[in-house]
């Protein structure tokens, strides 16, 4: 995204809080009117200095007075005007947190897949921070800056044209100073960006998976990758340093060349009688306070790049595509009866590499339908299909009937169960967990859950039972105790249809004769789809699919499909060949 269109598309989050920001620009319109009458006074009050020992205390004092209110209220301005910039950019940062947020529910699986975690979290997080951090520094000096060169011109104007005409024709240096810097500074804040989201991933990846970093001795691997792009950072960080540094000395150059001017034209303005001398120190001060405004826009203009260049990463998050939405036709699923049924299905993650192909399927209401084959056969990926995480290139998938696209997706996968192999726990109680699905569910009924996933006896081991806390996805339990928190999740929720993804993998063999049991009970009148590849676990199923390079190659029984001693009986014979 470029940087004009970036730019347009923030000043579209100000439109809500009009009034908070025409307060600020008229609280900063004050505080500047009152800052430049000040050097008015101090004139004056030079002009009442006659010569040694003819100074007119009476008509200095009412100015005094005069500029020590002047300076009061100026300071109310400015701290009420900081209270409005403040409220404006904490708004703009909540609104771009939740619809950047709002924004990744609505992605497609496809998308998330390819969409780097970390680099999502420091969009969302750290980027934002620099849009907060740059808006603030714009309003807060960037409104005043302006309205002090435009009035103090205008001040200077009225005291003197022929002075003021040279500080109008020295103007045009400080604009090309802050071009000159926003161009080159731009550049590198947003590729300082980049690598930002590239280490946030990196360091998310390793953090998180420190066990196996350590297991296989990947340490100094990954001490070099993280030290390639804290290097890039580093370049990219000084590049950006550096012209942003030239901010200051260059326009404090382009300052003290205008006072300069000033000062060597108005003597001559004033030897010739066009000014008094407290005319001369009050255009001085004008010519100090209309240059300082320049320093200050260009170190916001530096900082805006920064924000600019966040904000290009967040507007591309939120204009990544979003999943196609529901039909407005769309019916509500409501007590489906678990037929389900699949029609000439194609799907490939891909075009060049085809996954599932001609996939057909009919599914009678209650049956048990257990899928095996070989890793990358496309079981889960069917999986995918059933729930709507990803849409079918070709072909159909009904339920009841009905194709799953004219339900809602909300609807359609609460009335599945599902339980996967990779095992996900938020953090907070084991009893917010279990409840997760069903938020309102009573202390009674989630005990009663999890007694049925055999995990009830574990639970009441922890230090506060069912209200023990646990970190990030569980970290605290072991791999099997999470598995049947996941399982006591779906027996809580008792959905129409299940989908078990080798749901007993992380469980041992007593465990899991028992949880097979519960899940026997579960299933009882439910259609269910089982993922397994131990094959002990599917010999009850009505229907076995054996699944190959993305086509069914087997459908039966287990009785059935051993009597063909085709591919199903190779894999149970290597399974159970040295038990037998």
């Amino acid at each position: 995204m470029k940087r004009k269109e970036t730019f347009l598309r923030l000043i579209q989050f100000l439109k809500p809080y009009w009034t908070i920001l025409a307060l600020s620009l008229v609280f900063a319109a004050g505080s500047v009117a009152l800052t430049l009458y000040a050097p008015i006074l101090v004139g004056d009050a030079i002009d009442m200095i006659v010569g040694p020992g003819q100074v007119s205390f009476s008509s200095i004092s009412p100015l005094l007075i005069q500029l020590a209110i002047v300076v009061a209220a100026t300071a109310l301005l400015q701290w009420a005007m900081a209270l409005c910039n403040n409220r404006l950019v904490c708004n703009i940062s909540s609104q771009l947190r939740q619809q950047s947020f709002s924004h990744l529910h609505q992605l497609p699986v496809g998308s998330l897949d390819q969409l780097p975690t970390g680099d999502a979290i420091s969009r969302i997080t750290a980027d934002i921070d620099q849009i907060s951090d740059g808006l603030l520094l714009g309003f807060s000096q960037l409104f005043t800056g302006v309205a002090t060169i435009l009035t103090t011109l205008g001040f200077m104007l009225s005291l003197h044209k022929g002075i003021a005409l040279v500080v109008v024709i020295l103007t045009p240096l400080s604009f090309f100073v802050a071009g000159f810097i926003a161009k080159y500074s731009f550049r590198y804040f947003q590729q300082q960006a980049k690598v930002r989201g590239q280490m946030t991933t990196l360091v998310e990846e390793l953090v998180g998976n420190q066990k196996v970093v350590q297991a296989f001795c990947y340490q100094k691997q990954a001490e070099s990758r993280f030290e390639q792009l804290n290097r890039s950072m580093q370049q990219c960080g000084m590049k950006a340093v550096f012209f942003s540094s030239l901010t200051n000395p260059c326009t404090r150059f382009v300052n003290g060349v205008v006072y300069a001017a000033v000062g060597i034209v108005g003597a001559f303005v004033a030897l010739s009688g066009g000014i008094s001398v407290g005319g001369l120190s009050c255009f001085l001060s004008y010519a100090n306070q209309y240059t300082k405004p320049f320093n200050e826009i260009s170190g916001v203009v530096t900082e805006l790049q920064n924000a600019l260049a966040s904000a290009a990463r967040v507007f591309d998050l939120m204009d990544s595509p979003a999943q196609e939405p529901d039909s407005p036709k769309a019916m509500e699923l409501k007590n489906p009866t678990g037929q389900v049924a699949l029609e000439h299905v194609f799907f490939s993650y891909t075009p060049e590499k085809p996954l599932l192909q001609n996939l057909n399927l009919s599914v009678e209401p209650g049956q048990h339908i257990a899928i095996v084959g070989p890793t990358g056969c496309g079981k889960t990926t069917l999986i995918n299909l059933l729930m709507r995480f990803y849409e079918p290139t070709s072909g159909s998938i009904t339920l009841s009937g009905e194709d799953i696209r004219h339900f809602t997706r909300d609807s359609l996968r609460a009335g599945w169960g599902m339980v996967l192999q990779d095992t996900w726990l938020s953090s907070g109680t084991i009893h917010e967990n279990i409840a997760y699905g069903v938020p309102n569910a009573s202390r009674e009924q989630v005990i009663e859950a999890a007694k049925a996933a055999f995990a009830h006896s574990f639970i009441m081991r922890l230090p506060q039972g069912y209200d023990t806390p646990i970190g990030e996805n569980g970290a605290t339990l072991s791999a099997g105790q999470r598995q049947l928190l996941c399982i006591a999740r779906v027996m809580l929720q008792r959905p129409s249809m299940l989908i078990l993804d080798e749901a007993t993998s992380s469980i041992d063999t007593r465990t899991e004769w028992k949880v097979q049991q519960a899940f026997d009970a579960l299933m009882e009148g439910r259609t269910s789809f089982v993922v397994a590849h131990r094959l002990s676990t599917i010999q009850n199923a009505d229907m076995i699919l054996v699944m190959k390079d993305g086509i069914i190659l087997e459908k039966g029984n287990h009785q059935q499909l051993l009597e063909r001693e085709g591919f199903y009986w190779r894999l149970y014979s290597s399974q159970f060949a040295h038990q037998e």
